[in-house]
């Protein structure tokens, strides 16, 4: 860091913006608006929340909007992830109902970055994932012993990397074991 004859950093100095400051402000982070399979009544709730969704730097089609059985084996629900001022948190939508808004695993998005060839590129993004894919990484890599499982779990992923699968059970959202 450039310093004066003080010590102290310099005007030029503090002003710049480091390259992976400036990658995360140049993330694509999309409007609620722009995603058909969203209900209305959860576009306005994204909203209202100062949601964007941010984009995995290699996607075309918008992305990181999932639908699936993430509460009970019997109801559709949407899982969403919602930037707000650069923190990324999972929305998941019960019945895809603004009414019950579980909160999962809010995370600056700096911290979703990662150099992939010769750029910064943002690298959260989430899916749907069956009971097989659970059992699956447990048996491989260990990790938390899951639940008797029936119904679907929203994997959250540094691409690339790793991934861990949150899952509603018994009243409350368990970590569990993903990719990795």
């Amino acid at each position: 860091m450039a310093s004066d004859d003080r010590g102290k950093p310099t005007a030029a100095t503090r002003q710049a913006p480091d390259r992976w400051d400036r990658a995360d402000f140049e993330t694509v982070r999309l409007s609620p608006n722009v995603f058909p399979d969203i209900s209305p009544d959860v576009v306005v709730d994204l909203n209202g929340r100062g949601c964007t969704i941010p984009q995995v730097w290699y996607h075309v089609e918008p992305a990181n909007v999932v639908h699936g059985r993430f509460t009970d084996p019997g109801r559709m629900d949407l899982a969403v992830l919602c930037s707000v001022e650069r923190v990324s948190s999972i929305l998941v939508y019960r019945g895809s109902s603004t009414g019950d808004v579980a909160v999962l695993n809010p995370v600056p998005d700096r911290n979703y970055l990662q150099d992939v060839g010769g750029h910064i590129g943002f690298s959260r993004a989430i899916h749907a994932v069956d009971p097989e894919f659970i059992r699956y990484h447990h048996a491989a890599l260990g990790g938390p012993e899951p639940p008797p499982l029936d119904h679907d779990g929203v994997n959250d992923a540094f691409v690339g990397k790793a991934s861990r699968v949150w899952y509603w059970h018994d009243g409350k959202w368990l970590r569990l074991q993903g990719a990795d």
